[in-house]
């Protein structure tokens, strides 16, 4: 239970139980310190939480991981991490057809990120119970010597330090896509709708440096998901953390270096405070930190008996002919998320989406042509709407948004990086670093480069 004033030898007291607070607990705690996670919400995980009805496990924002994050490898409490990989590449649905399109065998140098988690190499590969309604064929990425083009900028892309990367000049994604020599079918039919899948961006205003990292991310790795859900991932930061570290249903109100003040329980005193909330919350409880635009998306989940896709595929609209930005089986991906007999399937409308009374309507219409099957008798679980769920990334953006507001204030989360579950955790890594380092602690679990953020 937490005791007001009686917390005065707490070392840090973390504002957010979201991935990038409880990572940095992970790092501090290892360290030596003694910290204190506060959250508002009665969980933890932030945006990465799950909603569970009727035996389905819901995912409120869904974003795919992908094997190549170094962070994950990095965060300590994450080794038993199990990662469900979708099939490698994407589905492409253009023109009545499904095209699959693979990134390029990843360098030898990136291979051992691939088995960030157990699963990644153990998962049984669900077998293909009948054919895709809609055939799989070559396409839309142009004939033989445009699909050669594109594997050759992505082979060399996937080859590319993220340094290197980040040195490039800095354009709008969407121009920046026409200057890479890649053939303009393969960037319209392909490249646009897997970086708006990425970036959750699909007007592509997001700087072209991001997006180089988030295509070395696919093309070095796997899109994957965590097995039983998107909290899997923060409930094993949290359960992996000291005993009593964790209080939820805590509200903050307000900050300082040595002080924080919450609704429920007083002043709690500490050495150092670090904040790991979202954007907004953080402005407000520390006014002067910039506060960006958003990328709204909205998540809908729906049921049926029989799975429309038997491929564990993420299937992105090459066509981009309704709201729905990709789409996937999931329970083919994470048959944990799905009871026995019912299929799940679940798909994200990125930008604003269309009115409430239309907005399931639309979705099944597109679906239907996406999946090439009726949607009539498919039933609705849920719909989940963020309209700050993404924070943007236009340019300039810089990649390495300062954690260190003062000695003893810091801030992590994931408007401080890419605005990625990466992101989020390489952010709390570089908080903890620079808070152990003004507190004069030996910060041994830091020890690794801090380049950028994929």
């Amino acid at each position: 239970m937490l005791e007001p004033a009686r917390q005065a030898d707490v070392d840090v007291v973390i504002v957010g139980a979201g991935v990038a607070g409880l990572a940095a607990a992970q790092h501090l705690t290892r360290a030596g310190l003694t910290a204190v996670v506060l959250e508002v919400a009665p969980h933890v995980g932030g945006r990465m939480s799950t909603e569970k009805v009727d035996g389905f496990r819901l995912d409120r924002l869904g974003q795919p991981l992908s094997t190549s994050y170094p962070e994950l490898r990095r965060t300590p409490g994450l080794t038993g991490l199990a990662l469900r990989p979708f099939s490698p590449g994407v589905l492409l649905h253009s023109d009545g057809h499904h095209h699959r399109a693979t990134a390029p065998t990843a360098p030898r140098s990136t291979r051992g990120a691939l088995t960030t988690a157990r699963a990644f190499a153990s998962a049984p590969r669900l077998p293909l119970a009948r054919p895709t309604r809609a055939p799989v064929r070559p396409g839309p990425l142009g004939g033989p010597l445009d699909q050669s083009r594109l594997a050759t900028a992505l082979a060399r892309l996937a080859a590319t330090a993220p340094d290197r990367l980040l040195a490039r000049p800095e354009l709008p994604a969407a121009l920046a896509l026409t200057t890479r020599g890649v053939p303009g079918r393969a960037v319209d039919g392909f490249l646009r709708p897997l970086l708006a899948a990425l970036l959750s961006d699909p007007d592509l205003r997001t700087s072209s440096r991001c997006a180089d990292l988030a295509l070395h991310s696919f093309a070095t790795g796997r899109l994957c998901l965590p097995e039983g859900g998107a909290d899997a991932l923060p409930e094993l930061l949290a359960a992996t953390l000291p005993p009593g570290t964790v209080h939820t249903g805590v509200q903050v109100t307000a900050v300082s270096t040595t002080v924080v003040t919450t609704k429920e329980h007083g002043e709690l005193r500490c050495r150092t405070v670090l904040l790991a909330t979202g954007a907004r919350t953080a402005a407000r409880l520390m006014p002067g930190l910039r506060l960006p635009d958003f990328h709204p998306v909205t998540v809908l989940h729906h049921t049926t008996d029989e799975p429309p896709l038997t491929e564990p595929a993420l299937l992105l609209d090459a066509d981009r002919s309704g709201p729905v930005a990709h789409t996937a089986v999931i329970s083919q991906v994470d048959p944990t998320r799905a009871p026995a007999g019912r299929v799940l399937i679940s798909s994200t409308v990125l930008g604003v989406p269309p009115a409430a009374a239309h907005l399931d309507a639309t979705v099944r219409a597109q679906l239907a042509r996406l999946y090439g099957t009726s949607t009539t008798r498919w039933e609705l679980l849920t719909v989940h709407h963020d309209p700050e769920a993404v924070p943007a990334m236009p340019p300039p953006h810089d990649l390495r948004r300062p954690v260190r507001l003062l000695a003893g204030l810091y801030v992590c989360g994931d408007h401080r990086d890419t605005s990625t579950v990466q992101g989020a955790l390489h952010s709390a890594r570089r908080a903890a670093h620079a808070l152990l380092r003004d507190l004069g602690a030996q910060p041994v679990p830091l020890a690794e480069p801090l380049e950028a953020a994929a």
